[in-house]
């Protein structure tokens, strides 16, 4: 490097504010050990002892409270003026649609609609003390309740309602005992807890991420459509067997199909009613009156409410034989132990199920926190969820996840704080202890009705297929896979696809990284891809490889392939003309050996190479080594800390090291090599800018 203290760059550069101003940058000749030495370059160090000791620190009592019990932040900072009124309202509010909603979804699981109402009491209290977000409005989702459904037809003996008898599914294998179907949606949500919380010791917060936007997609679009085909029995009035496993929803509209000579019409046209109604409320009235109240219209409320009258009074279930919703007991419930001995058997549907509800959970907390600009806490997230399920499993509670559109109407009102999720629990708590059997003659048509209108949100998903197409074709592939095997086989299953799907299309991108040639642009030291701007040229007798991505054990040889083929070491077999007399080249490929006599120096430029492991190094190792034996030089420019961190510590342990000479940008390795070359012939040094 001393050879070249005295030699200095000029380059212009272009203010994007004033395009005719120019301003010239002089410095010296870098290379990256020179440049280490003049910028008092250092790895960071990060001592055990210091670590263990800042851990300590930070888990301090009254510390780990504040953070483990995100209540004893927010309670003493309320704003009584500010806050209460809209935290009112939207409590109020989201009560109202916990109603309906919580016992239309409490069938999907197979379990009394009285469940549904337990888990806006019971869970919601809890989250409150332990959650981060509270916009969210925890309770019953369509989907996770239908996965749960899922587990009840597996393992319970599920009392149908519409036939009045009993069908039985998997019982314990040693003990022979026969569950019903509370007992085995405690247990699940026990496990579903139980593994949150276990995720929350292990800091496994973002393992949310593992699921895609198009796999999430895919799949709750895909889930709303098995919850409709679970209700069209009750919205046609029809009597059809329970079906379980694969291709449910196949047998399901077969059954269906079969059994519409039988349609009870009363049944059908109670459930057509509703939803018009409460599709002209949700598409006309509830937008008119947004733009003059925060307070929605409760529609689906008043649905039940008229529908319960007319049941009760027209006496629908002993003129047409519509079913009812049923016994609704009073009070709270007794607190039950689960079932433990059922955990083995429901352990891998939970976790499936824990998956999705963190998942679904977490994204609709993030959207809130990105709006009124807070933070959410991913660990925080999942105590909160894992201790509000494991208390809630005493009480006969469902899994529970967020609501879009609950979370959405309690935004739109006005919540401010937690506060808004205790008012909803203590207007539900008077709805248990005093209004519950005021909805036993409610029609099971009238539910299915609300179920199914309030998923038009997740319908309406169908359109994010050309979003994916658009932005990625594997994005898209993704989302297809994920919504057929859902749709056609089965939600777990479908889930598992997905997961496949997202594997394999980061697989894909792995090993088709982005690799060009670069160029300089006339006059600067710019460098762009040659075949994206026409400005740029490459040099003479210089070949710029840029490479973007990671250099592992997987893209290695993808990666040596691409350089021999992009600088022409390696030239196609076969050139040969079609009937158009255009050329054609074939997919195999020869080494060329007079590319010395073409290329004298080639020139790695790693400013987008994100990591190197030990075989990335062997294979920049070999890389060097065949370009040498040809006479081509070998120079590796704009490699980031972790990079060159890396490769000392190889050259640490292994015998074969690599010896390259390396440069802060691809403009210094340029000017270096020229200037080399130009010394080394007796030619004088010309450094353009």
């Amino acid at each position: 490097m001393d050879l070249f203290s005295d030699q200095y760059i000029t380059s212009d550069e272009m203010l994007s504010s004033r395009p005719s101003q120019q301003f010239n940058v002089i410095r010296r000749v870098y290379q990256q050990d020179a440049l280490n030495k003049d910028a008092d370059y250092q790895v960071p160090d990060r001592p055990l002892g210091h670590r263990c000791k800042k851990l300590v620190n930070s888990c301090g009592i009254g510390e780990c409270l504040l953070n483990s019990v995100p209540l004893i932040r927010w309670l003493p900072k309320y704003k009584t003026k500010e806050y209460l009124v809209g935290d009112l309202v939207a409590g109020a509010t989201t009560a109202v649609m916990h109603i309906p909603q919580g016992m239309a979804y409490a069938l999907l699981s197979e379990v009394p609609p009285i469940v549904g109402l337990y888990m806006a009491f019971f869970p919601v209290l809890i989250y409150v003390i332990f959650g981060t977000s509270p916009h969210i409005s925890m309770g019953t989702f369509a989907v996770a309740c239908l996965m749960a459904g899922k587990v009840v037809t597996q393992h319970a003996t599920v009392l149908d309602v519409t036939h009045g008898n009993s069908t039985n599914g998997s019982t314990a294998p040693e003990t022979g005992i026969e569950y019903t179907p509370i007992q085995v949606v405690s247990v699940v949500c026990l496990c579903v807890g139980m593994y949150q919380i276990v995720m929350w010791m292990f800091r496994l917060g973002a393992v949310s991420t593992l699921l895609s936007d198009s796999l999430v997609s895919g799949f709750t679009t895909a889930a709303s459509f098995q919850v409709v085909a679970s209700q069209l029995k009750d919205l046609f009035g029809v009597k059809i067997g329970k079906t379980s496993g694969n291709y449910k929803v196949v047998f399901t509209i077969v059954e269906v199909v079969k059994n519409l000579p039988n349609l009870n019409w009363a049944a059908f046209v109670i459930s057509l009613i509703t939803c018009i109604v409460i599709a002209l409320n949700n598409e006309l009235l509830k937008p008119w009156v947004s733009k003059r109240s925060r307070v929605p219209v409760p529609v689906e409320l008043l649905a039940i409410v008229v529908g319960t009258l007319v049941s009760k009074f027209g006496g629908l279930k002993e003129q047409f034989g519509i079913s009812l919703v049923g016994h609704i007991p009073t009070g709270l419930p007794v607190p039950q132990v689960p079932a433990i001995e059922l955990i083995p058997q429901v352990a891998v549907d939970a976790f499936t199920i824990t998956m999705v509800t963190y998942t679904i959970s977490m994204s609709m907390a993030l959207i809130f926190a990105a709006k009124e600009k807070y933070e959410i806490d991913a660990n925080q997230e999942l105590l909160a969820l894992g201790a509000s399920n494991v208390f809630a499993s005493f009480f006969c509670c469902i899994p529970f996840c967020a609501s879009l559109s609950r979370s959405y109407i309690q935004y739109q009102a006005g919540s401010k704080t937690g506060v808004t999720s205790v008012v909803s629990a203590s207007l539900i708590l008077c709805v248990l202890l005093w209004i519950g059997p005021f909805f036993e003659d409610l029609p099971r048509c009238v539910l299915a009705g609300i179920i199914v209108v309030s998923l038009k949100g997740m319908f309406m998903q169908m359109k994010e297929l050309t979003k994916f197409w658009g932005l990625s074709k594997l994005d898209a592939m993704v989302w297809l896979i994920t919504f057929l095997v859902t749709l056609i086989v089965n939600i777990d299953i479908g889930l598992g696809a997905g997961l496949l799907a997202s594997v394999g299309a980061l697989f894909c991108r792995s090993q088709k990284p982005y690799t060009c040639l670069l160029g300089r642009v006339l006059d600067t030291d710019l460098y762009l891809d040659t075949k994206r701007y026409r400005a740029a040229e490459e040099l003479p007798g210089i070949k710029i490889f840029h490479y973007c991505g990671g250099l592992n054990f997987a893209s290695k040889n993808l990666f040596r392939s691409t350089l021999f083929r992009k600088i022409g070491y390696m030239k196609p077999a076969v050139v040969t003309h079609d009937e158009d007399n255009n050329l054609t080249k074939s997919e195999s490929y020869e080494w060329d050996p007079s590319i010395s006599h073409k290329v004298q120096c080639v020139i790695i430029d790693a400013t987008a190479l994100s990591y190197v492991d030990a075989p990335g190094i062997k294979s920049l190792i070999a890389v060097q080594r065949e370009l040498v034996s040809s006479n081509i030089t070998v120079l590796l420019a704009g490699a980031n800390g972790p990079v060159l961190e890396m490769i000392e510590r190889y050259n640490n342990l292994e015998a074969e090291r690599l010896q390259l000479d390396t440069f802060p940008t691809v403009h210094d390795a340029v000017v270096y090599y020229n200037v080399s070359e130009a010394r080394k012939h007796d030619v004088p040094v010309t450094i353009a800018p």
